[in-house]
């Protein structure tokens, strides 16, 4: 691994928890975080009591209007701490794009700097009552008032352009696309804690699915739901002494790449040019390359981020992910191939991808482990506004 600045290889993740996920839960959201984080806690070996660090992204990703109440649709680490009981040594929340990214981030930073010794990362989903994305504007304004007029709103028909334009410019199919949504659902559909848990597609649902904002349907959107995934870190020194075996943080990378055409709407282009720029720093950051990937659990919210994590990654050129996922020789650690990613779980927002992660390097997928891994990458968002963090389990 390089030793570089920002690598942080003495961060380690040695615990974690999944809530159960639903539609609508019978619990608050708060009650729900609060069992999970105590739960990663134990998991790790640990006490409460021992736990100094909090960090989590808060982000309500629902654009209809709703002013989020804490405890209810999101849950800050202020809440968190207050509810535990706890003094932090160590108190942060991440606000961007590619939350449990960014929250890791940070975590590993204070690991590593002695902020604090142990961290827990959390991140909890809401998913509110009513149509997830209603538009309740009665003004339009800004760069919105170039677009929502006309039906452009939300994250669908901002991501149907880009893949629109992927489809024409390289050829690809929808065809092709239900390798991934339908491999997705069968991978998640024997994951305990998937919303999808013992229901896979049956074969040709995909390409008959309800059209949402051409090419996207709804079967190429993860399905909103609740729950909450939980993460502890540490130094690599203290995870010497607890119960599961550490998996580092090898590196990372974050992308916030500007609009190109004015009105806040992603080009491929856009989308390409920053994907690129994140991953030579990416690469620079953990010392390997995609080659040297095992279990690559690149981002599915939406089913054509998986073509342009990989393209952007290196794993296969530009143009070519549409044909490159249909092959049988690809990395058994893909997400529609393993562990199902957003689109076989839900809408999680990047815990699926580093939970993956996580419990592959760990040895700890059960039914699903795959043999001799020893790095991952987990990938939230888009390429050029997300992020992606690499693991390892050697030292």
């Amino acid at each position: 691994m390089s030793s570089t600045p920002g690598s942080n290889e003495g961060a380690a993740v040695v615990g974690y928890a999944h809530s159960p996920v639903s539609r609508n839960a019978d619990v608050s959201l708060g009650e729900l975080t609060l069992r999970t984080v105590l739960e990663a806690v134990a998991d790790a070996g640990l006490d409460q009591g021992d736990i100094d660090g909090f960090t989590t992204g808060a982000l309500f990703p629902s654009s209809g209007g709703r002013a989020p109440v804490d405890g209810e649709h999101i849950v800050t680490s202020d809440w968190l701490v207050e509810h535990l009981g706890i003094q932090p040594r160590w108190l942060c929340g991440f606000q961007g794009i590619g939350q449990i990214c960014g929250s890791v981030v940070l975590a590993a930073n204070a690991v590593s700097s002695g902020s604090a010794d142990y961290v827990v990362v959390h991140r909890a989903m809401y998913n509110p009552p009513g149509r997830y994305h209603v538009n309740s504007m009665t003004r339009a304004e800004g760069n919105a008032q170039w677009t929502a007029p006309h039906g452009f709103w939300g994250p669908p028909a901002h991501i149907a352009l880009p893949y629109m334009e992927y489809m024409q410019r390289y050829g690809a199919t929808r065809e092709e696309m239900a390798t991934v949504v339908e491999g997705a659902r069968q991978a998640g559909s024997l994951v305990p804690w998937s919303h999808w848990y013992e229901n896979p597609l049956e074969s040709g649902e995909y390409l008959g699915a309800r059209m949402i904002a051409d090419p996207i349907s709804v079967l190429d959107c993860d399905i909103p739901i609740t729950g909450v995934g939980a993460f502890v870190l540490t130094s690599a020194a203290r995870a010497r002494d607890l119960p599961n075996r550490p998996v580092y943080v090898a590196g990372f990378a974050q992308g916030r790449s500007p609009s190109t055409n004015g009105v806040g709407a992603w080009t491929l282009e856009s989308i390409q040019e920053g994907g690129r720029a994140v991953a030579e720093i990416l690469w620079k950051s953990c010392g390997f390359g995609p080659e040297e990937v095992d279990v690559p659990q690149v981002y599915d919210g939406f089913s054509p981020f998986v073509y342009f994590w990989l393209e952007a990654l290196g794993f296969c050129q530009e143009g070519t992910a549409h044909e490159y996922v249909q092959g049988s020789d690809i990395s058994p650690g893909l997400p529609f191939r393993v562990g199902g990613g957003a689109l076989g779980n839900g809408r999680m927002h990047g815990v699926p991808q580093m939970l993956e992660s996580y419990l592959q390097l760990a040895g700890r997928a059960d039914g699903r482990q795959l043999d001799g891994v020893a790095t991952a990458i987990a990938c939230q968002a888009a390429p050029n506004m997300g992020g992606v963090v690499a693991y390892t389990n050697a030292r």
